[in-house]
């Protein structure tokens, strides 16, 4: 899975790499390690807006949702069920690039995981890159608050992820750069399941 990323990239590196400018660029703050249940703000690009960088709350909230709790358990989306599960059915062809420049995994030392490694992962060609990502917006029946939420699309483990996230063996879908726009705009998203995947590099933390 992947519940923990990293963006401590410079602003102004991040808009030249995608080619996008963000939306409020005074929302933006780097960061070593964020936390996705926090649910805080975190910039992505979607097929709506393609040369914006917009911040959207990582937990999707469904439209159809009464209230936001769901978010705790749609951090991730299994590439495998996304048209099988009904948080994110209508979200399947809203696509976003969830930005980053690495993303965290324990590796389990022992069979319960009561002693773990903790593993920096990140592409060996890429050094801020996107994460294949769904998006959904939602309204606050309460409040009117209008919130846009997403989620990290995950895939089967390859054989280094597999290796480091040995009690799990998934991984987010780490986009070659050449496919960003693809994600965004290819209908079957059939192709990005493993064995799709960037040739990654981990460092132990």
């Amino acid at each position: 899975m992947c519940y923990r990323t990293r963006l401590n990239a410079d602003l102004g590196q991040i808009e030249i790499s995608f080619e996008a400018a963000f939306l409020e660029p005074d929302g933006y703050e780097p960061q070593e390690e964020i936390n996705g249940f926090a649910h805080k703000p975190y910039p992505v690009i979607t097929d709506e807006h393609p040369g914006k960088i917009q911040l959207f709350d990582w937990g999707l909230i469904p439209f159809w949702a009464k209230e936001d709790k769901i978010k705790r358990a749609t951090l991730n989306a299994k590439v495998e069920t996304l048209t099988e599960k009904p948080s994110y059915r209508q979200s399947v062809n809203k696509r976003c690039l969830v930005i980053a420049d690495g993303f965290y995994e324990w590796q389990w030392l022992d069979p319960k995981g009561k002693e773990k490694q903790k593993y920096l992962i990140r592409p060996k060609d890429q050094d801020i890159f996107a994460l294949a990502g769904i998006y959904s917006h939602w309204t606050d029946k309460q409040t009117g608050e209008q919130r846009s939420t997403y989620s990290i699309v995950t895939t089967e483990a390859n054989e280094l992820m597999a290796e480091i996230h040995n009690n799990k063996k998934r991984m987010p879908i780490v986009l070659q750069e050449r496919d960003r726009r693809r994600w965004l705009t290819e209908e079957d998203y059939s192709g990005f399941a493993f064995p799709y995947e960037a040739d990654l590099v981990a460092e132990k933390c």
